[in-house]
């Protein structure tokens, strides 16, 4: 009997020695695996081939931290993309201007130039120098928006008043442009909480998105819509598609530029920012070949 006992005694403490041998193989290899997956960034989980109930809610924890780790650098290796890219558009929105400023200056240093075509390249020096100028002043703006630290003060503001006077500034600018306006803007609006400076920014910066880039028509409507006030601005845009679109509002975007090499602008980017710091909200549509933005303030 006792000898019974012993045999089963020692196979027992051979399993838990065994038991005990392989997990301890089982952490070492998990280890050595959580080390070459924080080297080179597999995304193949940790395992054990042996079960237990505490190493494994351990293992399940470790996986959990190398998950965060690999978003985590996802998300930084997508900033330093951005960040790239934005510097790349910047470098080119700020080398233009300059390139042809320089070039009009080594123009005006020739000899036997006559008044008026020093006048011409003057002319030309001071227009790009203010393109540069408003770029230059539209970036640093969109960066303190963005970051908080562009001070808006919240008030009750009338857009259909707003809306009107930006449209009779822009009333010879639209003439020459040859855009034949449709405005609907309905009465008896209530006002809607906001910064009255960046609500004239916002439909100053929609009417020269829609001068600049509109062609044929555009109509300008502001309505309410249950507990929005929509503010909509349609123009035709044939050479704009869906997903040019979607992509408007983002920071240096602007589809004609990959088509006729022209300066981004910033100016949609900034209304997106402006309404959302105000708790409002903006979204752009395609549809037929009618190119939409709308702002919609909540009541």
């Amino acid at each position: 009997m006792k000898t019974v006992l012993i045999i089963g005694l020692a196979l027992l403490c051979a399993v838990l020695i065994g038991r005990q041998i392989t997990l301890e193989r089982g952490l070492r290899l998990a280890a050595r695996r959580m080390r070459e997956q924080m080297a080179d960034e597999t995304t193949a989980r940790l395992a054990l081939p042996c079960p237990s109930a505490g190493a494994e809610e351990l293992l399940a924890c470790l996986n959990e931290l190398l998950e965060l780790r690999q978003e985590e650098r996802a998300g930084y290796r997508r900033k330093e993309q951005e960040l790239r890219q934005q510097i790349a558009n910047v470098s080119h929105d700020l080398r233009t201007p300059l390139t042809s400023i320089l070039g009009y200056l080594q123009l005006l240093e020739g000899e036997g130039l006559s008044p008026e075509k020093k006048a011409e390249y003057l002319s030309v020096v001071k227009g790009r120098a203010r393109t540069l100028q408003t770029f230059i002043a539209a970036f640093y703006d969109l960066s303190r928006i963005e970051g908080g630290e562009l001070p808006l003060e919240r008030e009750k503001v009338d857009l259909g008043r707003a809306l009107s006077d930006q449209l009779a500034a822009a009333y010879e600018q639209i003439e020459a442009a040859g855009l034949a306006m449709e405005v609907d803007i309905d009465s008896d609006l209530p006002p809607v909480w906001a910064d009255s400076g960046a609500v004239t920014r916002i439909f100053s910066n929609l009417l020269t998105n829609a001068l600049r880039h509109g062609s044929d028509a555009l109509s300008v409507r502001l309505y309410r819509e249950g507990e929005w006030i929509v503010s909509a601005f349609s123009n035709r845009a044939e050479d704009l598609t869906a997903e040019d679109a979607a992509r408007v509002f983002e920071r240096f975007y602007t589809a004609d530029k990959m088509r006729t090499g022209q300066n981004t602008g910033l100016g949609l980017a900034i209304v997106k920012a402006l309404a959302e710091r105000m708790g409002h909200a903006a979204a752009a549509r395609w549809e037929a070949g009618v190119f939409t933005i709308e702002v919609r303030w909540s009541v």
